[in-house]
């Protein structure tokens, strides 16, 4: 396996994660939106903003895999929990243990800060990650809904 280090974006950075980005909203057949990139960037590099991400780097320290995770308040119980929204490692790189650095080191980041579990959810024919995902995780018995609130 390689060797997989994983930390935040640095602002040198972002060519790289605009890249990946853009590879995993492609793989969802979302265009290419420099709005959307321009947007999510300055969301991760705002400390006000909840969502946060880590990157995955090879040896020569070229990020492979992205991905993008929040906390997660819990009302029913009074607790807190992480939520994964985007998960992403280039083709070439899959099966390299980037997937499993990134969410082993979002897992200690709820461990960290009292999470009482990381949740996520994937397409239904999302195949390979949900290999990845029966391996790590357990699916949940939730029904995921949504109401669309824009024309």
């Amino acid at each position: 396996m390689a060797q997989i280090t994983v930390g935040p974006p640095r602002p040198e950075d972002k060519p790289a994660w605009a890249e990946l980005f853009q590879g995993y909203r492609r793989f969802y057949k979302m265009p290419d939106d420099a709005t959307v990139i321009e947007t999510v960037w300055g969301w991760l590099q705002d400390p006000a903003e909840p969502t946060e991400c880590l990157l995955a780097l090879d040896e020569t320290d070229k990020p492979i895999g992205l991905a993008h995770f929040r906390d997660l308040p819990r009302p029913l119980s009074g607790s807190r929990a992480g939520f994964l929204d985007d998960l992403f490692v280039v083709e070439e790189c899959r099966g390299s243990g980037a997937a499993d650095a990134l969410i082993n080191a979002i897992a200690e980041i709820g461990r960290q800060r009292d999470w009482a579990w990381l949740r996520w959810f994937t397409a239904e024919d999302n195949y390979r990650g949900r290999g990845f995902y029966d391996r790590v995780a357990h699916a949940t018995p939730w029904k995921t809904y949504q109401m669309d609130t824009q024309d």
